[in-house]
């Protein structure tokens, strides 16, 4: 028997009569309520078949503390968009749903801080804080459905993060809920505090192995009056990390975003979405899509065409386009964000997600290029992702799963030597339970020795989303 596996079979009916009396009957969701709903990115989410859902902290509360007693594990779900299996459940446990904890209990313009529940998702907290000339302060495609406290418990990174940080630099204070159902409540709303240990990043990135995060201080940046975005084609790598360096040096406005797109990936985006623009061919190795934003719609596209003239000097054979309107602008964006034009293509292909010092982009990629084409001669990456801080997705030209010993020979070139480079195997997307022997792998034994004594303080039980991030431990 494991620590993650507390009950063996189904969890029993005076379990879910229990869960009933603490969150009422209309929020246990068991059987069709389950099944006809939509698992997300993983169809393993709902393999539990039991969805309890609180309306508040002291209900989560009480609920930790049941499963704790009934020996029930429990796995926390968000927006389900989760890429490395955090969310995936089994026969036997609970999924813990914050869905009707989404309130946003505070947004002060003065303070720039927004308080909310785990259930909020950024785009209801990325339009109110609009209604003030705010953001986040962090963005991803998933905007919609990715709740804060998924973003928190995964440590969330997206196209914002080389400006402002990942989501561990966003969150000035939370709350959260331990696995023996006390409340831990640290909503600092302040940047400055040095009152002893900052146990909030314990659960930053934990993803949900070691208690629940109910509520959330968020800081929050200035919206900018205007955005302007344009679509670089590159002859390097090295050439667009120049145009980076170059673009945080504006003379009007500042960085938002710079995504690159390699070249089979743009080709692939662009014809799946009919994309074409006569004076853009899309024969460039590497495209850096650029977004800056400041006070003047006018003014940035000036900036562009200035800081365009800039890279011709450079690279003579550097193509251009700037978005000329919003719906040019969205459409741009779209070839970024439509990554999943990639598994409409080859279904289930598989995909990483690496940070790598921006010095060794060049090299890595070079790496890894001719090791995938070592283990077969057409196996190549779609490639993109946030240059400006070096994380690359990585996705196959197959169709998933790989084989055992494919699927490690990949691994072996996409990671070997990846932490002596400055990298990471996981940049934003966490462990999970997919990539769990990778960081059993990489990782540093005394880590991993911390990791473990952690879990074991905050979590003996194994109640909190077991056999992710840290491998099962066996009685």
């Amino acid at each position: 028997m494991t620590s993650g596996s507390l009950v063996a079979e189904l969890v029993p009916e005076a379990t879910l009569d229990a869960l009933r009396a603490i969150v009422g009957s209309a929020n246990v969701r068991t059987g069709e309520a389950v099944t006809s709903a939509d698992p997300g990115w993983n169809p393993d989410n709902f393999g539990a078949g039991i969805v309890v859902a609180p309306g508040s902290t002291e209900q989560v509360a009480a609920v930790i503390q049941l499963c704790r007693d009934h020996q029930v594990s429990l796995v926390p779900q968000g927006g389900r968009t989760g890429l490395v299996g955090g969310s995936v459940s089994s026969q036997g446990q609970i999924i813990l749903s914050l869905a009707r904890m989404n309130a946003i209990e505070r947004l002060d313009p003065v303070e720039r801080v927004a308080v909310v529940q785990a259930g909020c998702t950024l785009e209801t907290l990325q339009a109110a804080a609009a209604e003030h000339r705010l953001e986040p302060g962090i963005d991803l495609p998933s905007r919609g459905s990715a709740t804060i406290g998924g973003m928190v418990s995964t440590n969330a990174g997206g196209i914002m993060a080389f400006r402002n940080g990942v989501m561990r630099h966003r969150v000035l204070g939370l709350e959260a809920v331990l696995a023996d159902g006390s409340i831990m409540t640290d909503l600092t709303r302040v940047v400055k505090t040095s009152a002893g240990y900052d146990l909030k990043h314990l659960f930053i990135g934990a993803e949900g192995t070691l208690g629940i995060v109910t509520r959330v201080v968020v800081k929050l940046e200035p919206l900018p009056k205007a955005t302007a975005t344009a679509l670089f084609g590159l002859p390097s790598v090295s050439a667009a990390l120049e145009t980076i360096r170059l673009a945080l040096d504006t003379e009007a406005g500042h960085l938002r975003a710079a995504e690159a797109l390699w070249q089979s990936y743009i080709k692939l985006a662009a014809s799946a979405h009919g994309w074409s623009e006569p004076d853009f061919p899309l024969d460039q190795p590497i495209c850096l899509l650029v977004s800056l934003g400041g006070a003047s719609e006018q003014a940035l596209y000036d900036e562009f065409e200035r800081l365009f003239a800039e890279i011709l000097d450079r690279f003579p054979e550097a193509t251009g386009i700037i978005a000329s309107s919003k719906q040019q602008e969205i459409g741009l964006w779209r070839l970024r964000e439509d990554t999943d034009v990639i598994y409409r293509t080859h279904p289930a292909s598989p995909s990483y997600d690496v940070s790598v010092p921006l010095s060794e982009i060049d090299a890595y990629v070079a790496h890894i290029l001719r090791g995938l084409s070592e283990i077969e001669l057409d196996l190549a990456p779609y490639l993109f992702g946030h240059l400006a801080d070096g994380n690359l997705h990585i996705a196959l030209n197959r169709t998933g799963p790989l084989s055992d010993s494919m699927a490690s020979a990949v691994e072996a070139v996409l990671y070997n030597g990846l932490r002596e480079r400055g990298g990471s195997f996981s940049a934003e997307h966490g462990v999970g339970s997919k990539r769990i022997h990778s960081l059993m792998a990489t990782a540093d034994s005394t880590k991993l020795s911390a990791m473990a004594q952690v879990k074991a303080a905050l979590d003996g039980q194994g109640v909190m989303n077991p056999g992710k991030v840290l491998p099962l431990k066996r009685r």
